[in-house]
């Protein structure tokens, strides 16, 4: 059988029908073809006599639409059509086509049926046939095949695979709507900024989740039919995934399966540019990875012995715990060292009572435009999240010889993994030695309550909130009179400015001046 070419356009001939009906019937049990698009027989499977198991495939075609190229022909023994699972197995394996031949007790064929995919017209995304009589064969399986892949192509944007990926963004919590459609958007920035293109988003609102993959079996199916829709090679979760769930939704999927985490830290490592910062983000990433070693690499189970090759010898996994315990040991010893010298350089600078002033904000506030307006620096702003990541610290200089440092740390979110907090520590210690801080609120975030929240929880867990604090409204040009007007009664003594018009600057700079130089004498008018 497995040398047996099958015909292109029918779904199989005469004679080989009656050899696979008989060949099952004598078995008792299901027997499977998988057939590629030249007609020749990749695998054959035995199941039993109420179903057959696929195992896992490899991608045996590269193509724009995603389909397998591969179909699946196989009997039934009971004279019924295709069952729900098989249709799942059709979806979730992206198959060509699926089709099922009946067989009678005599281990005759009696009617057959199939489906394909279509999950740009219908849905569900299934086009089912109805029980065709074993002879009527002539389908033209081949050609709506390639009518599909022309069908899905039309639907696909046009983007540059090496950037710009299409990705699927994933939320699954019990959250209020407006909540988790915030995060969503979020997350799509987020998404944008590690160089994917988003194509759609999935949302499941549900107090008891799937331990294993999240969802349920209907919203994996609406997540497979979108991601066929979108070409789309990743899925991106919000929030962080176990390493269980990570290596459950990747075997199911057949995709790369990203969470919340692993997005900010590749944000983190293109953006780290200071030897500091690529050592705190590595650092970050091999927290995260350690974990999550379990099943990556099978290969090289276990290693030779030692002396005289005795022994089972080491896991391949134990070995690159080692490794990464070894490399985190090293890059501990350089953060400890870039921290004694920065310790060095506050002590210096308090020698020459020089007080520091720390900018602090969730990300895209817009604080490094502020350092830029107030010290004339020349600090690199964009408007993306997580701009830039180094601590940048400039002069502020004041009439009658005063002067202050300011420094530019980096951006908060909400959730901010635990691995970048430690990883990040010898840069947070700037802000534990300010003498004050400036809470920069971007006044034109909708979401704005919820990131002044946000960035007052990381200072508790950071034991900062005794710090005197300037909250700072920045963006106010961009707000409208009624906004303005709610923000004033809310918080009386912010201060409200546009660090890009430089409104509002002069009275940033007296508030500074009041808050650092504690003696009257010390106060300056401006």
């Amino acid at each position: 059988m497995t040398k047996r070419k099958f015909p292109l356009e029918d779904i199989y001939t005469l004679n080989q029908a009656q050899e696979l009906s008989l060949l099952s019937r004598s078995l008792g049990r299901q027997i499977g073809l998988l057939i590629d698009r030249k007609g020749k027989v990749q695998l054959v499977l035995s199941g039993d006599p109420e179903r057959i198991t696929i195992p896992p495939l490899e991608q045996s075609k590269k193509n724009t639409s995603g389909l397998r190229g591969l179909r699946l022909l196989h009997t039934h023994l009971q004279n019924q059509g295709l069952s729900q699972e098989d249709l799942m197995d059709l979806l979730f394996l992206r198959l060509d086509a699926i089709a099922c031949l009946c067989v009678d007790d005599q281990g005759l064929p009696t009617v057959w049926q199939y489906a394909k995919l279509d999950p740009v017209q219908t849905n569900p995304p299934f086009i089912v046939s109805d029980l065709l009589p074993w002879t009527a064969t002539n389908v033209a399986i081949l050609s709506q095949i390639c009518y599909l892949e022309n069908e899905l192509s039309k639907t696909l944007p046009n983007h540059d695979t090496a950037q710009n990926q299409e990705a699927l963004l994933i939320s699954v919590a019990n959250l209020p709507q407006t909540e988790q459609n915030a995060n969503l958007e979020e997350l799509a920035q987020l998404a944008t900024t590690a160089g994917f293109h988003v194509g759609a988003t999935l949302v499941q609102r549900s107090k008891h989740v799937d331990p294993r993959v999240l969802l349920g079996k209907g919203k994996m199916a609406e997540l497979e039919v979108l991601a066929l829709e979108h070409n789309a090679a990743t899925l991106i979760f919000d929030g962080e995934l176990t390493p269980a769930q990570l290596h459950n939704l990747a075997d199911l999927t057949e995709r790369r399966v990203l969470d919340r985490t692993q997005i900010i830290l590749d944000i983190f490592a293109k953006h780290a540019t200071s030897k500091a910062g690529k050592l705190q983000v590595e650092l970050a990433q091999l927290r995260y990875l350690m974990p999550r070693l379990t099943g990556q690499n099978r290969a090289l189970d276990r290693l030779m012995g030692g002396i005289g090759g005795r022994g089972k010898g080491e896991t391949k996994l134990e070995t690159d715990r080692r490794q990464i315990k070894e490399r985190m040991t090293q890059i501990r010893a350089a953060l400890k060292k870039i921290s004694r010298q920065r310790a060095y350089v506050r002590s210096r600078r308090e020698h020459n009572l020089l007080p520091l002033v720390a900018i602090v904000g969730y990300t895209n506030a817009g604080k490094s435009t502020l350092l830029n307006q107030l010290c004339q620096a020349n600090v690199l702003t964009q408007d993306k999240l997580f701009a830039t990541l180094d601590p940048v610290t400039r002069r502020l200089r004041f009439p009658h010889a005063r002067e202050i440092i300011i420094a530019d740390t980096i951006g908060f979110i909400r959730n901010l993994p635990q691995e970048l907090m430690e990883a990040f520590q010898a840069t947070l210690e700037e802000l534990a030695a300010a003498d004050a801080l400036i809470h920069l609120v971007d006044a034109a975030d909708p979401n704005f309550l919820q990131h002044i929240q946000s960035v007052e929880d990381i200072l508790r867990k950071l034991n900062l909130q005794t710090i005197p604090t300037l909250l700072v409204f920045n963006k106010c040009d961009r707000v409208d009179s009624e906004l303005q007007s709610a923000l004033q009664s809310s918080f009386p003594a912010a201060i409200k400015l546009s660090a890009v018009s430089r409104f509002g600057l002069k009275t940033l700079e007296m508030q500074l001046c009041s808050t650092v130089f504690k003696n009257p004498e010390e106060n300056i008018s401006l």
